[in-house]
């Protein structure tokens, strides 16, 4: 089981980027997904989730601007960023919340997709 994050990149202040991130392996269903960022020196903090049942939750200085979508028969969470400031440099995880099969029973486990750079030049 595995997330793949695609995306990511170098874009002029006040572009945009979109972020896909695909889970893999042995899923039985997916529970809440969504994005965090990290920069140099500093804890990871969420910046969109999405439930399962579609509900978004974003951090304060990204509302507006990012939107967290995901398409459950894809297995994939994606994060359109519009209207990208300097401050939005970091990198990017996706995350979910995975029930998978482990020794026979069904067990829920949070995943991480290996990280992708978002570099924003003013």
């Amino acid at each position: 089981v595995q997330l793949q994050a695609f995306g990511g990149g170098l874009v002029q202040a006040g572009g945009s980027l979109r972020l896909s991130c695909v889970a893999s392996g042995s899923i039985l269903s997916i529970n809440a997904m969504g994005w965090y960022r990290q920069t140099p020196g500093k804890q990871r903090t969420l910046v969109a989730a999405i439930t399962s049942g579609g509900s978004t939750n974003y951090a304060d200085s990204v509302k507006g601007r990012f939107t967290v979508s995901r398409d459950n028969a894809k297995n994939t969470v994606n994060l359109q960023m519009n209207s990208l400031k300097p401050e939005d440099t970091a990198v990017y995880y996706c995350n979910a919340g995975l029930d998978v099969p482990t020794f026979g029973a069904t067990r829920t486990r949070t995943f991480w997709g290996q990280g992708t750079q978002v570099t924003v030049s003013s």
